[in-house]
């Protein structure tokens, strides 16, 4: 399975990094129902920080990212699994392909995990340096500022007919 394709089913919803049943129907090859169903049949596995079932706003979100069903959109919301939620999935759809599908997404969630770890430090080693040399940071905020001020401001000649 590629990470990639993985990676694209991944959504950010209420500040976690999730995969809607769907997408995790199509990947496992069962029908949506059915994972559902096995999902409610063992509901206590799964606490709202594993599942959670969307808002009608949260998918209108996300309504262009993918296409509804052929019978005119989705007749119920759908549920949005967490990393921990997906791994529990697989003790319930216990099959090989199941198993081999969420060590995948698993990979998929650690290698985001990796780039936003990778971004932070960045993000940080920025701002130190910002702070170890403010006067460096100010002139250049100075020159940036100036130059898109310069832009707007310049008066040109006015083209067409005058009265």
């Amino acid at each position: 399975m590629e990470l990639e394709v993985i990676q694209n089913k991944i959504h950010e919803i209420r500040g976690y990094k999730v995969m809607l049943d769907f997408d995790l129907a199509l990947l496992y090859g069962v029908e949506n129902k059915r994972l559902k169903a096995s999902v409610r049949r063992n509901i206590h596995r799964f606490p709202l920080d594993f599942m959670f079932e969307i808002t009608e706003i949260e998918f209108a979100n996300l309504r262009t990212k993918f296409s509804s069903s052929s019978y005119g959109g989705l007749r119920y919301m759908p549920f949005a699994f967490t990393e921990q939620g997906i791994a529990m999935l697989s003790s319930v759809l216990n099959s090989e392909k199941a198993i081999a599908v969420n060590i995948s997404i698993i990979r998929a969630f650690v290698t985001f995990r990796q780039f936003s770890l990778t971004y932070n430090e960045l993000k940080d080693r920025i701002i130190e340096i910002e702070n170890q040399f403010p006067d460096i940071y100010k002139a250049l905020n100075y020159l940036v500022d100036k130059d898109t001020n310069s832009i707007t401001s310049t008066e040109r000649t006015k083209i067409g007919y005058k009265k």
